[in-house]
């Protein structure tokens, strides 16, 4: 059964829809330049919302220490979402937070899914997300989508998620045309970049439990 994680959530009413419609994760930002970008205390106040069945992921691009500390005591964070962040460095935060890694790898040719490998015995799972354009000041959430054929016949050296441009009209096709265990959806279920939209995560998760 595919489970899926809504990202980018910043209030209490679309956090609620997420849960109810069946989410197995949530994501909450931490990046200043994202429209999803979730300050502290707004993170707590989402965070004791989150029922103990349904985890909290926070996303990162390339955090320092202090950033850390602070989203995961606000946050009260499960997991930590890497994104443009090295094998090295994710190595360092995976031993000083003591929390999973998931490591996001950008994709868009079959040559790119080669950096997976880099973050095995590092990372808990990969993250394939479609490659922003150079100079792009986002890393994801952009609604882009990377050719989902490109993981036909890839060993992948870890579990794995799917991400990048899925939206409850082709949530489905993803999963069947990849297999993934685990969807991560954010521009897809928003009416404007950074606004979640309760009826389009309704849709979306419907799509993934069908």
């Amino acid at each position: 059964m595919t489970t899926a994680k809504i990202c980018g959530l910043s209030t209490a009413p679309t956090l609620d829809a997420a849960i109810r419609h069946g989410a197995s994760h949530v994501g909450f930002v931490f990046f200043t330049p994202s429209p999803r970008d979730l300050p502290f205390a707004k993170a707590a106040e989402l965070a004791a919302r989150v029922p103990t069945h349904v985890q909290r992921v926070g996303v990162f691009v390339n955090p320092d220490d202090a950033l850390l500390e602070q989203a995961v005591l606000a946050g009260s964070l499960d997991i930590l979402q890497l994104h443009k962040t090295a094998s090295e460095r994710a190595d360092a935060i995976r031993w000083r937070f003591g929390l999973p890694i998931w490591a996001a790898v950008a994709v868009r040719t079959r040559a790119d899914l080669d950096a997976a490998a880099t973050y095995r015995g590092v990372a808990d799972r990969i993250l394939y997300d479609a490659k922003t354009p150079d100079g792009a000041a986002l890393p994801g959430g952009m609604g882009l989508r990377f050719d989902w054929d490109l993981l036909a016949g890839f060993r992948h050296p870890l579990p794995w998620a799917l991400s990048g441009g899925l939206d409850p009209a082709n949530v489905a096709d993803a999963i069947r045309v990849t297999g993934a265990e685990l969807v991560d959806v954010s521009s897809g279920v928003e009416s404007a970049p950074g606004i979640k939209d309760e009826t389009r995560i309704a849709a979306f998760l419907q799509a993934v439990n069908a």
